[in-house]
């Protein structure tokens, strides 16, 4: 069986110039190197404006917080490694 691809989550809002930044840097990184995307919009979801609005963009991957207001791609492309991509 094949190891399955890492869940990346991305929490963003509309507006955000830090947020569409980061956007691409997952896009430039998914077009070649395999991993799951969920982008969760915040905006009116008073839990996730709790919890993430002052951080935006955040990046976690599997779960766990791998960025803040700026994706690296080269540390990108290493956590994902990291977690499991051959």
């Amino acid at each position: 069986m094949e190891p399955q691809p890492p869940r990346v989550t991305f929490f963003h809002a509309p507006g955000c110039s830090l947020c569409d930044r980061a956007r691409g840097v997952l896009d430039r990184v998914r077009a070649d190197v395999p991993f799951e995307l969920d982008a969760v919009d915040i905006s009116g979801v008073p839990e996730l404006e709790e919890r993430y609005r002052e951080w935006l963009p955040v990046v976690e991957i599997a779960g766990e917080r791998a960025f803040v207001y700026f994706v690296d791609e080269d540390s990108l492309r290493r956590r994902l490694h990291k977690v499991g991509l051959p």
